[in-house]
């Protein structure tokens, strides 16, 4: 007979970026939730400290870091701080991202560098780090956010889509090179999503409130999506029956995209 305890979710070390607000936000409580210690990081101090506080309050185990994706000494410190005060990062979610609305042709390098340091080079940084660790222990889940601008493009868009698009390749072939050192990596791709940053990039350009209402249209749900509707898909690619699952790319997005 199987000791109920035997059935109980093992207690993980999760590490969320973007996790001031949003999905990222809606992420750490679904983690939490789930039984695991989470950290929630953020270069918004406030913000990441604003979900701990929530986190805590309910009773879960939370650390506030701050943290800059797009400067490598930072994702080091904070993913040391991680270890030190919550144990060793077993679960590693990428969510911080940065746009704005412009067509192509009016950005220019500093645009293109910018996107491409927090959205791409980001995702490398946090992952540079905490993969040796999970191969050495022989077990790891980590969840990279994408979006579906990276599989099908979105106007106004050009280099984010780009950015996202390079998430998704990187995780394939990062998959591939740690599957058999008991780490997964997965991608969740949302739809358009109402969260801060959306409301942000809508008034970036003077075309926003038109493509966000083209964006909506084009959902089969003909509505945007709400952020705790994309964090049951990370917890999913997260646990542990999810050890077989590995370079798989989700979108949930109310059926913007199918395929």
């Amino acid at each position: 007979m199987t000791d109920a305890t035997d059935t109980q979710p093992t207690a993980r070390t999760a590490l969320v970026t973007g996790a001031a607000s949003g999905i990222g936000r809606e992420i750490t409580r679904a983690l939490a939730a789930a039984g695991h210690r989470v950290a929630a990081a953020d270069i918004n101090a406030d913000g990441a400290t604003e979900t701990v506080n929530q986190l805590n309050e309910a009773g879960a185990t939370a650390l506030a870091i701050t943290m800059d994706v797009a400067d490598s000494d930072s994702v080091v410190q904070g993913c040391l701080q991680v270890a030190d005060e919550l144990g060793p990062i077993d679960i590693l979610v990428n969510v911080a991202g940065w746009d704005r609305f412009h067509r192509f042709v009016d950005t220019d390098e500093a645009f293109w560098d910018r996107i491409l340091e927090i959205n791409l080079k980001g995702v490398l940084r946090t992952c540079h780090a905490c993969v040796p660790g999970m191969t050495e222990r022989g077990w790891g889940r980590i969840v990279n956010i994408a979006s579906d601008a990276g599989r099908v493009g979105s106007s106004l868009e050009g280099v984010y889509s780009g950015a996202k698009g390079g998430v998704i390749a990187f995780s394939k072939t990062l998959a591939r090179e740690v599957a058999r050192k008991g780490v997964t990596v997965n991608v969740v791709c949302p739809g358009p999503t109402d969260t801060p940053l959306l409301d942000e990039i809508v008034g970036s350009g003077d075309d926003g409130e038109r493509v966000i209402g083209a964006m909506a249209g084009a959902v089969a749900m003909k509505r945007l999506g709400q952020p705790e509707e994309i964090a049951p898909a990370v917890v999913y690619f997260a646990s542990e029956g999810a050890g077989f699952t590995t370079g798989q790319t989700l979108s949930v997005s109310g059926g913007l995209t199918m395929a």
